[in-house]
């Protein structure tokens, strides 16, 4: 593993529906100064993405339902946002007021990853429909313009159960290996893990979050520099089922 990381943020215009992201970063790249060299790793904020690929609603065109007036009520969520969300997620766990728990895509998400922050007056940014196809391509268009092999993330922000704050949350992967197996190895005392696995696309997309910022920094990509051997193509993000699951196995239904 790197004794040292490098972490550059690229500011970009700010970004609009039907922009094309990958060639809004080569350009901004560019006008930086900077290049992308073999392995580095471009973490990339999935309100952008997500805002390039149409994922921008007008709260104001949406019609709401019977369903989502009675949980936007109960949880006190705009009722037009709770129908969007109930048209993105698996499913609804529970609440508090502002917020609902959902399983999205997999993942435990509040308000199924719609956000309104970086997002005009009523409107919110719903999660990109593929990260994985939109990592990949971007990736693509990333190597062929500076001519070298990289890996791309599409990150977002999540809180944690009984912590204050937000960390880092890979949504998609092109190019890396995002979890390394590290059943096997030895800690210092010389005994053998058997269970621990490091979420190295979670953990690169925290680290690029103390640069991006969650508010209006206008940094929507990080490149990442030096952490080298986890280039892969297997680029699937495991995810537990709901049984295997510590936290969601736990919660009294």
């Amino acid at each position: 593993m790197p004794d040292k990381l490098e972490l550059f943020g690229i500011k970009t215009p700010l970004i609009e529906p039907g922009d094309d992201m990958g060639g809004v970063l080569i350009s901004s790249i560019r006008e930086s100064g900077m290049t992308i060299m073999d392995d580095d790793i471009v973490v990339l904020a999935e309100s952008a993405v997500a805002t390039a690929e149409g994922r921008l609603f007008d709260l104001n065109d949406v019609e709401v339902g019977k369903k989502a007036s009675e949980l936007g009520l109960k949880y006190a969520v705009d009722p037009r946002e709770m129908e969007l969300i109930l048209g993105e997620c698996d499913e609804i766990i529970g609440g508090v007021p502002g917020a609902v728990l959902t399983i999205t895509k997999g993942n435990l998400s509040p308000n199924a990853g719609i956000d309104g922050s970086n997002a005009p007056p009523d409107c919110v940014v719903l999660l990109p429909e593929d990260p994985a196809s939109s990592a990949d391509r971007i990736k693509k268009q990333l190597e062929e313009a500076f001519g070298c092999r990289l890996g791309v993330i599409v990150g977002d922000s999540r809180t944690q159960p009984m912590r204050l704050g937000c960390v880092g949350i890979a949504l998609g992967c092109s190019g890396l290996r995002p979890v390394e197996d590290a059943r096997g190895s030895k800690d210092l005392f010389g005994k053998e893990l058997t269970i621990t696995s490091k979420a190295t696309a979670d953990n690169l997309v925290s680290a690029a979050q103390l640069i991006m910022g969650e508010a209006g920094e206008g940094i929507p990509a990080v490149v990442v520099r030096g952490l080298d051997g986890i280039a892969d193509e297997n680029c699937e993000i495991p995810i537990f089922s709901k049984d295997e699951c510590m936290y969601y196995s736990n919660i009294a239904h």
